[in-house]
């Protein structure tokens, strides 16, 4: 193998683009997938937005290209919200935005430079409280994903889904922490089943799936392997605690009545966030995680994966303690422990091979107008 290690920006949402460019190269990355979340989101956790989207033209592409060639750099674009779900204003705005995402990606290149679009799908929880509300949400998801599919589709350019059932979006109170369609790979098969288009697939992070008693390996076994153009670095430590042996593996931590709770001595979740009993970590940094990855790599390259690894920094011992050098610590440190399983020997130890190495190319010529959702409905 000699696959490429990416960076995702979310860990460097306080710096400009250049400086996040200046610190992928010195932590020894070969691209960088850029968070362009809306600057109005409704989201609060691990968002960043590395592009000015809003006047984004030809000659903002020509110079990003250029910024990301002069640095050896790949690059991808994305930002993850619901669109299917929540309230209707805020999902028709991210819909648009998503929209936006492919438009710039065709500017920047789309397929040609490998420029992908990273999204979530979402989940609409009105639909899924009734019968077969699982079903509803695919049907909702194929209204409106087909025509955003079609529409990339017809600009060269690919949308990929990441797999986080975002178990956190929502507060505690509500019983289920099953937030994002694409959580599961029963509703990614599903999904290009109903829209069989090559122009969309997955950005496949195996943490998710631990917490979620499912073996990666065998996720990626059960895979389409052309659909999978991304993955995450991301590791998770289960945890054995009481909360885990009282609330059990299987459903989230239940928000009760804290008397109560106190009373019967019983453990509540701290924030939305704690209710699968794990934590969240870089593999390689600090500590053990439940994940073999050794395995899970030598699975990827049995099975031709050629794509890049892209850290995804959301650790406590790193991103979380807002200490930017332990930031760079953590990119550094999964940088070396993916090394060995990724990057040829050489006299100066484990390295990324360059010798086919091909700078992002200048294809698109003509630029084309901000679509909205109503104009391809």
């Amino acid at each position: 193998m000699n696959n490429e290690i990416w960076v995702m920006s979310s860990a460097f949402d306080a710096l400009s683009l250049p400086e996040v460019i200046a610190h992928a190269k010195t932590a020894g990355m070969q691209g960088i997938d850029l968070c362009v979340f809306r600057r109005d989101t409704d989201r609060n956790d691990h968002v960043a937005t590395h592009l000015n989207y809003t006047n984004f033209g030809l000659e903002e592409a020509r110079r990003t290209l250029d910024s990301f060639n002069e640095a050896g750099l790949h690059l991808s674009v994305g930002a993850f919200d619901n669109l299917i779900g929540g309230a209707l204003a805020e999902r028709i705005k991210n819909q648009n935005h998503l929209l936006r995402l492919i438009r710039i990606a065709y500017l920047l290149g789309g397929n040609a430079n490998d420029v992908t679009v990273g999204t979530f799908v979402g989940y609409n929880h009105e639909l899924g409280q009734e019968e077969n509300g699982f079903q509803k949400n695919l049907d909702e998801y194929y209204r409106i994903f087909k025509p955003i599919i079609q529409y990339a589709e017809d600009l060269g350019v690919t949308v990929i889904y990441e797999n986080c059932p975002m178990e956190g979006w929502r507060t505690a109170g509500y019983t289920s922490t099953f937030n994002n369609l694409t959580g599961v790979l029963a509703a990614r098969k599903l999904m290009y089943a109903m829209i069989p288009s090559a122009a969309h697939g997955e950005i496949y992070d195996p943490s998710h799936d631990v917490w979620q008693h499912t073996n990666p390996v065998a996720v990626i076994q059960a895979s389409d392997m052309q659909r999978i153009r991304r993955i995450h670095v991301k590791a998770t430590r289960n945890l054995h605690t009481l909360s885990r042996t009282l609330w059990g593996g299987m459903y989230p931590v239940q928000q009760v009545d804290k008397l109560l709770a106190e009373k019967a001595s019983v453990p509540l979740p701290a924030n939305a966030w704690d209710r699968h009993h794990y934590e969240a970590m870089l593999p390689g940094f600090g500590g053990s995680d439940s994940m073999d990855w050794r395995a899970f790599v030598d699975t990827l390259k049995a099975r031709n994966y050629a794509g890049p690894f892209e850290i995804e920094n959301e650790a406590a011992n790193s991103k979380a303690t807002g200490n930017m050098a332990a930031v760079m610590q953590g990119y550094e440190a999964t940088r070396l422990f993916l090394a060995p399983m990724l990057w040829p020997l050489t006299d100066q130890g484990y390295q990324h091979g360059t010798d086919n190495w091909q700078p992002l190319q200048h294809v698109t010529t003509k630029d084309i107008p901000v679509v909205k959702m109503e104009q391809l409905m």
